[in-house]
C-alpha cells in the first residue's frame, strides 16, 4: 500500500491519534504535514523525528482549528494536499443544561466546522492532481451516544453526514471520503488518566481498564494508534477505490451492540 509520491495533511497531529496516523502514512512513503494550534520548537522536533525516521518530508504547520480562515490556510501553506485526514478535537462533559455555550461552540468549530474548511480547500488541490482521499476521524460517538457529551455528539453525526456529502459530490472522481470511528484509543492523554481512575474507583490497573474505562467496549482492549493509523493507509490505497461514503469503526465491537 504505497503512498509515495502523495502529501498528507493531518489536523491535530501533534500527539495521540493524529501523530500515530502521520507516522503510518509517512511510513507508507507519504509527505506528511502535522499540525496543532502551537509553534513551540517541539512541535517542529515532532516533525523531524518523521521525517528522519521514515525517509519522507515531514513539515509542521501551525493553524488554529477553531479559526475558518486559519483552516483554509493551513490547506494552502502545505502546497500540495493529496490527502486530508480531519482529526482534531476537543471534549467537554457537562449536561445539556449545564453546557456552557462557549464550550458548544469551540467543540463545534473544531470538531466540525474545521473539516468543512480544510475539506473546502483541499478538494480543487485534488481535483487538479486528478486523486485525492479524505479521511475524516468521527467516533463510535458519530454512531450512537451517552449522556453529557451533547457537543462532541452532535460535531461527530455532523462528521459522518458531511462525509457521505463529499463523496457523493466527488462520486465519479477519483476521490474518495470516509470517516473513521475509533472507540476508545490508548492515547498518552488516556493513559494518563488510568492511575487517577484507579484512585477514584480504588481497583488494580487491570479493573479499572476492563470496568471502567473499557465498560462499553466489548474486546475490553484498546485500539492503539498504529491501527488507526493502519485503517487510515488502508482507505488511501488503491484497494480502498471503491469505499467511499461509509464509516469504519474501530471499537472492539462498541457500535455492535
Amino acid at each position: 500500500m504505497s503512498l509515495n509520491g502523495k502529501t498528507a495533511i493531518i489536523t491535530g497531529s501533534n500527539s495521540g491519534i493524529g501523530l500515530g496516523i502521520a507516522h503510518e502514512l509517512a511510513k507508507a512513503g507519504a509527505a506528511v504535514v502535522i499540525n496543532s494550534f502551537t509553534d513551540r520548537d517541539e512541535d517542529h522536533a515532532i516533525a523531524k523525528e518523521i521525517a528522519d525516521t521514515h525517509g519522507v518530508s515531514a513539515r509542521y504547520i501551525k493553524a488554529d482549528m477553531s479559526k475558518p480562515e486559519e483552516c483554509r490556510a493551513l490547506i494552502d501553506q502545505a502546497g500540495a494536499c493529496d490527502i486530508l485526514v480531519n482529526n482534531a478535537g476537543i471534549q467537554h462533559v457537562a449536561p445539556i443544561d449545564q453546557f456552557p455555550p462557549e464550550k458548544w461552540d469551540a467543540i463545534i468549530a473544531i470538531n466540525l466546522s474545521s473539516a468543512f474548511h480544510t475539506t473546502a480547500a483541499a478538494l480543487p488541490k485534488m481535483r487538479e492532481a486528478g486523486w485525492g482521499r479524505v479521511v475524516n476521524i468521527a467516533s463510535a460517538h458519530g454512531l450512537t451516544a451517552s449522556p453529557y457529551k451533547s457537543a462532541y455528539i452532535a460535531a461527530k453525526h455532523g462528521i459522518i453526514g458531511m462525509t457521505k456529502t463529499v463523496a457523493l459530490e466527488t462520486a465519479e472522481e477519483p476521490i474518495t471520503a470516509n470517516a473513521i470511528c475509533p472507540g476508545y484509543v490508548l492515547t498518552p492523554l488516556v493513559e494518563a488518566q488510568i492511575p487517577d481512575t484507579m484512585k477514584e474507583y480504588d481497583m488494580d490497573r487491570e479493573t479499572v481498564i476492563r470496568e471502567v474505562m473499557l465498560k462499553r467496549q466489548p474486546s475490553k482492549e484498546f485500539a492503539t494508534v498504529e491501527q488507526m493509523g493502519g485503517t487510515c493507509v488502508f482507505l488511501c490505497s488503491d484497494a480502498a477505490a471503491q469505499i467511499t461514503g461509509t464509516t469504519i469503526s474501530v471499537d472492539g465491537g462498541w457500535t455492535a451492540l
